[in-house]
């Protein structure tokens, strides 16, 4: 008579799901397995931190496969750290779980520990308790002293770029909630984004300004700009669009690219002083950056498009207290 199987305890998930001898990033003293992880920074750099959470049903649908759903959990945090120009070292996370299942913990962690060990970051320490699920992921990075990217450093004349395109994951989402089917590819923009931790560490010394485009573009650029006190013109038609929203688009720009979240690029202003220097970046580096403005003096975004102008500018993003 075979004996039934015991269910996972908290120390067993962690053992056998998130415990890993070597760490990929140096300065791990002690990591998981004791109360808390000893970490060492090396001298002459600043330590970058950010933390965000992850709800199914708000940041993911409840049919998202747990790959997808380990690796995004830690891509958006790498995003916050590619918009400081940080190289990554460390994270810890939370994970609350409504039960503990196997076949899904082995492959949430194995999408967690790919992206992981692509950006080269060790798991150190976390919690995981039984709940509704969550993940809570508090990443640490590093960057030289003093050089660290900020929003609020925009000047007049420096122009606006963005790198990628924008639009593809808000448009998965819209289409995969109203029950229509998603193109696979259009699928991985919002189950899969890509950190982009190498522009943001070529940017440091070029850029004057920087953010992660997590809750729409024209949100996030109105985050720079309410914090460096200054304003901006940007030619909406100029906005990088992906492939699945110019098919929709018909010569517009669509709200997706303006206003759509999940998209994980960056925002950044470089004087025209750098443009050359900025120029040698998208040559070695190969990722598509677009300017779409410029930074002025005055307090006050405007878009220029016609069409758009025609039909009043909504300037909206994804508000987590926004009623539903």
């Amino acid at each position: 008579m075979l004996t039934p199987a015991l269910p996972l305890g908290e120390f067993d998930i962690i053992r056998r799901f998130f415990s890993r001898s070597q760490f990929p990033s140096s300065g791990v003293v002690k990591g998981i397995g004791d109360d808390a992880a000893i970490l060492h920074p090396e001298s002459g750099y600043d330590l970058i931190a950010a933390a965000d959470v992850l709800n199914e049903g708000i940041h993911f649908p409840k049919s998202t496969s747990p790959h997808a759903i380990g690796y995004k959990a830690l891509a958006v945090n790498l995003s916050d750290l590619a918009a400081m120009g940080a190289e990554p070292l460390w994270f810890t996370m939370t994970l609350s779980l409504p039960e503990a299942n196997e076949d899904w913990l082995s492959e949430f962690s194995r999408g967690l520990f790919e992206i992981a060990d692509q950006f080269g970051i060790s798991l150190v320490g976390g919690d995981t308790v039984k709940g509704p699920l969550s993940i809570g992921i508090h990443v640490l990075g590093r960057v030289p002293e003093g050089m660290a990217l900020r929003r609020d450093g925009a000047k007049p004349g420096d122009k606006i770029y963005v790198s990628g395109n924008l639009g593809g994951a808000a448009l998965a989402l819209k289409r995969g909630s109203s029950g229509h089917s998603v193109d696979k590819d259009l699928q991985k923009k919002l189950d899969y984004p890509e950190p982009r931790i190498d522009l943001g560490r070529r940017l440091l010394g070029v850029a004057n300004s920087c953010i992660d485009i997590s809750d729409g573009l024209l949100a996030d650029l109105c985050h720079i700009l309410e914090v460096s006190s200054k304003g901006a013109e940007i030619l909406a038609k100029s906005i990088p669009l992906s492939e699945f929203c110019q098919e929709i688009a018909q010569g517009s720009v669509p709200d997706c690219a303006l206003n759509g979240g999940d998209d994980y690029e960056l925002c950044f202003t470089v004087p025209k002083e750098k443009s050359d220097e900025l120029n040698k970046i998208i040559s070695d580096s190969g990722i598509q950056i677009t300017c779409i403005g410029e930074i002025s003096g005055r307090e006050k975004l405007i878009i220029k498009d016609e069409e758009l102008a025609g039909a009043g500018l909504r300037i909206s993003g994804f508000n987590h207290f926004e009623p539903r």
